[in-house]
């Protein structure tokens, strides 16, 4: 998988040369490219920005820049069309975007070529957009409902989440199919030695070697854990999915089944 990401701080990058997506990398599992903004202008300054059309704080990344960097990027003049299917996918941090999700990330890890354009300040001109949907297929996505400085943050974290999911960037794949999002629950607790600590001991069952009641076990606590923390995991899940024993989990942990739904049940 090929990553290129286009930002005016490159250095804020380096962090993607570290730990699992560094060895890949390495490894040349992952050919992630880093390019400044900057180097796109024409000015003394370097400028990437100016102030707003029609008023208001803050400024605006200029449209010139983008569209070198991403016709550069793309390897395409402006104005050439490309078919879909050999298109790269331009993701844009912003919180006017999609949500990131580990499903997301799963869809993404098998596209052939991302890039991840980091806009700063008020955002970047609405017809960088436009243009760049003459190359590329284009999808704005946030992290949240929150706003950051830059899509920087944004973009380390997805990278992270997409390219561990290429196959051989994670040592052990299993690992991958029993962490949290991947089934649509929150992963359940781990222990490890010592069995006791501070006066806490780790479970009996998982020291019992009963490998067939530990995994009854742990998609309990999975239920449990996602009624608690993520309601809202709880009541998308599909009814269809949900054996006798995660039903009776979900009922005392305050869920039933109504009308092919899983909805809050009555507190009495």
């Amino acid at each position: 998988m090929r990553i290129d990401v286009v930002s005016i701080f490159p250095e804020y990058l380096q962090a993607l040369d570290i730990s699992l997506i560094g060895k890949a990398r390495r490894e040349a599992l992952l050919d992630v490219r880093i390019h400044d903004l900057r180097d796109h202008t024409h000015d003394r300054h370097r400028t990437v920005d100016d102030t707003p059309y029609g008023g208001g704080a803050g400024m605006v990344m200029k449209p010139g820049p983008w569209a070198e960097a991403l016709s550069s990027i793309a390897g395409a003049e402006s104005g050439a069309q490309h078919a879909d299917s050999s298109r790269p996918l331009l993701l844009i941090p912003s919180p006017a975007g999609e949500v990131f999700t580990q499903a997301m990330a799963r869809e993404l890890s098998e596209r052939e070529h991302l890039v991840f354009a980091c806009g700063r300040y008020e955002g970047i001109d609405e017809r960088v957009y436009e243009f760049a949907a003459e190359h590329y297929e284009v999808r704005p996505v946030s992290l949240g409902d929150y706003v950051l400085n830059g899509g920087e943050v944004a973009v380390l974290a997805m990278v992270e989440a997409i390219g561990r999911l290429v196959p051989g960037v994670v040592g052990n794949p299993e690992s991958l199919v029993e962490e949290s999002h991947s089934d649509g629950l929150l992963e359940y607790p781990v222990y490890t030695k010592p069995s006791s600590w501070e006066g806490r001991d780790v479970p009996e069952v998982l020291l019992n070697g009963n490998h067939a009641l530990i995994a009854r076990t742990r998609r309990a606590w999975q239920l449990e854990l996602t009624a608690e923390r993520r309601p809202d995991l709880i009541r998308a899940l599909d009814p269809d999915s949900l054996n006798r024993r995660d039903r009776d989990t979900l009922w005392h942990a305050g869920f039933m089944i109504e009308d092919g739904c899983v909805v809050a049940r009555p507190a009495d």
